[in-house]
């Protein structure tokens, strides 16, 4: 009888050792939100142009995703997806961790690795791991959702080394070309080709930088009775409504903008295009009520989508080398013309933000449906009033002719920058699913 009762008391000291711990508190998606806000912030700092902004996003949701991934089964890996994505290892992690916050550390991980000011997110990620310990993850989870989070991103970190954007520096420095219809620096800062090399860089899904040739531009003309001519007509006679200003405005995004103040420059604080459309990535995840792991799903298929629009856009922008309207039409039309947006510094053809506003559409329309209605506050921080959009494609078109209401693209760059979006983003979707 005592044999029984002694054994009895071991299986009862067993199932108590081998009880289930309490379940950790859920993180909502808003954190992958958070830290791409900070990471947008840095940008700003820092001054990251379009394609180099684009490269931070992804690398950073890639290691945000692969976590999850890891963790839960309905999120498969990149393996076999991505061009020359190595099979990323799974971390061995004794205790308990959380991997949503270790998701989350992750991304800040990249960011503190890649952006120049890294310093910055840094400091966010302290505070954020105090914050979480206050809403009931234990000091061992939180360093154990850590040590997570370094274990990958140290995996995709070695992945970014290897996309070869390191050697553009050993490249020769980009000339403008000296030809009338050539794109040289227009005013008023003057800055030097933004990122002429980056066509270079491995892209995530194309075979290469240019996969889809987009149709030649429009050739450059001065005759009254050329097709080029009547392009620079087109954007030098076009009567702008209040509306059409605001609209130019909106989408804006350049982050080279400067502000004369009559004695010196000042440099005015905007945001990437690319950094716009992940705004509204989580503008509408949290409108749809998504948890995090299809959250930051979403996030690194537009992100993916972003850079390899980038790459292909920069391809065909220094192959063609193409004049910007500013340049052309005050040389040809009218040397007192000035459009109302600030040129940015590279040359013109096909239209950056045609192309990946386009393929951001094509990717969340996948993802959420034809007709999501939303209204984007992105730019709200930065004095813009918020606009309302039917859909992602609606959203699109109007960043797209923005930039023909802002004086700066021709619009045959517009409409091609826009085929060439919807084939990135088609091929996102094709390797991704």
């Amino acid at each position: 009888m005592r044999f029984f009762i002694v054994l009895l008391s071991c299986i009862c000291v067993m199932i108590g050792c081998t009880s289930k711990p309490e379940q950790l508190p859920k993180l909502s998606s808003k954190e992958v939100s958070k830290v791409i806000d900070r990471m947008t912030e840095i940008m700003i700092h820092d001054v990251s142009n379009p394609p180099l902004a684009s490269r931070f996003f992804s690398y950073a949701c890639l290691a945000g995703y692969e976590v999850i991934s890891q963790n839960n089964d309905s999120i498969p890996s990149m393996q076999g997806k991505l061009n020359e994505y190595p099979a990323i290892k799974k971390t061995q992690l004794s205790g308990e961790f959380s991997a949503e916050a270790a998701a989350i550390l992750a991304m800040m991980e990249i960011s503190k690795k890649m952006q120049p000011s890294g310093k910055m997110m840094a400091d966010y990620q302290k505070k954020w791991i105090d914050s979480c310990q206050t809403l009931g993850f234990s000091k061992e989870v939180m360093d154990n959702s850590l040590a997570h989070a370094q274990d990958i991103s140290k995996q995709i970190l070695a992945y970014a080394k290897a996309d070869k954007y390191n050697k553009i520096s050993n490249y020769p420095r980009y000339t403008p070309g000296g030809k009338d219809g050539d794109w040289f620096p227009t005013p008023p800062a003057y800055f030097p080709p933004v990122e002429p090399y980056f066509h270079t860089v491995r892209s995530f899904t194309l075979d290469s930088a240019n996969q889809f040739d987009p149709i030649k531009p429009i050739p450059f003309s001065t005759d009254k009775k050329s097709e080029f001519y009547q392009l620079m007509l087109d954007l030098y006679q076009k009567p702008l409504s209040p509306e059409d200003r605001e609209i130019a405005a909106f989408w804006d995004c350049n982050p080279f903008a400067l502000q004369d103040n009559g004695h010196l420059m000042v440099g005015v604080k905007k945001i990437s295009p690319g950094a716009h459309w992940m705004g509204i990535v989580g503008i509408v995840c949290q409108q749809k009520n998504l948890d995090l792991a299809r959250t930051l799903q979403i996030h690194t298929a537009v992100a993916i989508g972003l850079m390899d629009g980038f790459i292909g856009c920069w391809g065909e922008k220094y192959r063609s080398n193409r004049v910007r309207p500013e340049t052309a039409i005050r040389k040809f039309i009218d040397p007192n013309w000035r459009p109302i947006l600030q040129t940015p510094p590279f040359p013109e053809y096909l239209s950056g933000h045609s192309t990946i506003s386009t393929t951001s559409a094509v990717i969340l329309t996948h993802f959420l449906g034809e007709n999501v209605a939303y209204t984007d506050t992105v730019e709200k921080r930065y004095g813009l009033p918020p606009r309302a959009f039917p859909s992602f494609k609606a959203a699109a078109e109007e960043a797209a002719i923005s930039r023909f209401y802002g004086g700066i693209h021709f619009m045959d760059a517009i409409k091609h920058g826009q085929t060439q979006g919807t084939r990135v983003g088609q091929q996102v979707l094709k390797r991704l699913n």
